[in-house]
């Protein structure tokens, strides 16, 4: 019998997380109803042990380094009508699979909260005090910027089958959604459907994702056909955005960690001006003519 829903999951390197993961997918309700697709993403790194020690799991490979490749060969694999993505260092909540089910045979297209969390016994240093204001806000992602993280999103596969594949090199989950509202799709944010994240916790971390973030918005820019002139301009005034949105930072509760996320926010901030406008310097002779 075919499963109602398939979860689609790329790995990149990261096997201790995927262990939590998948863990916390199979303490959901209405596990038998729902097939778990891990694809290792890049050169292969999930030995013989672990995919034995999760025998329910069907494993597939993709060589194409990149989350959109794997998470289209999972979709390729996938048996379930309804699609389910998530991440491979993401613990879902208890009730993710059922509301999964109930939002994926209502909802075209349906984005849930992230939550990011902290080791319980620690105090979140600056890195993961700014993570914690501003990583992953759902709701405006959803709402105004019109699409969903693919760390916590449902959809169905003729609709996927529409829109058409994720695109490598860009941001492929604002790209996808874009094309999917295009097709007269509808995206809703559903808070009770929840993923837990982890703060990134070093500044290394923390550039990491946001040096592939500029890489991706920087790869929708160019494939709107957009000017360098508007993306040097975007650049220049980041700055301007440490005061606009310091104000945030004010939630935090203890003044060390205020403190500390109020600089990441300024390092930040100044990196990525740098990072964009090290992009179109970096540009091919042929981009430049």
């Amino acid at each position: 019998m075919c499963p109602k829903a398939s979860v689609i999951i790329p790995h990149y390197n990261d096997k201790d997380r995927l262990g939590l993961c998948l863990a916390s997918l199979d303490q959901c309700g209405s596990r038998k109803d729902v097939e778990f697709i891990v694809v290792d993403n890049g050169p292969p790194t999930l030995d013989a042990a672990f995919r034995a020690n999760h025998p329910t799991v069907r494993f597939h490979h993709e060589p194409r380094q990149g989350a959109a490749f794997a998470r289209n060969t999972g979709t390729r694999h996938a048996k379930g009508h309804i699609l389910i993505f998530t991440d491979s260092d993401c613990q879902v909540a208890p009730d993710f699979l059922s509301q999964a089910f109930e939002l994926g045979a209502i909802h075209d297209i349906s984005g849930g909260k992230v939550r990011l969390t902290t080791p319980t016994h620690d105090t979140p240093n600056a890195i993961q005090a700014f993570e914690q204001v501003f990583a992953f806000n759902q709701r405006r992602y959803i709402e105004e910027m019109g699409f969903s993280v693919t760390a916590n999103l449902v959809t169905n596969i003729d609709i996927f089958k529409r829109v058409g594949p994720f695109r490598a090199g860009l941001s492929e989950d604002y790209d996808w959604c874009h094309r999917a509202t295009a097709c007269g799709y509808q995206l809703s944010y559903q808070p009770d459907l929840i993923v837990n994240h982890p703060c990134r916790a070093s500044w290394e971390q923390l550039k990491s994702k946001w040096k592939r973030i500029t890489a991706e918005t920087y790869g929708i820019h160019k494939s709107n056909e957009r000017s360098i002139i508007r993306w040097i301009f975007r650049a220049l005034i980041m700055p301007l955005s440490i005061l606009a949105h310091a104000p945030r930072i004010l939630t935090i509760p203890t003044s060390s960690a205020r403190a500390g996320a109020l600089l990441t926010l300024a390092r930040i901030r100044l990196w990525r001006m740098a990072e964009m406008i090290r992009l179109v310097l970096a540009r091919s002779p042929a981009e430049t003519r």
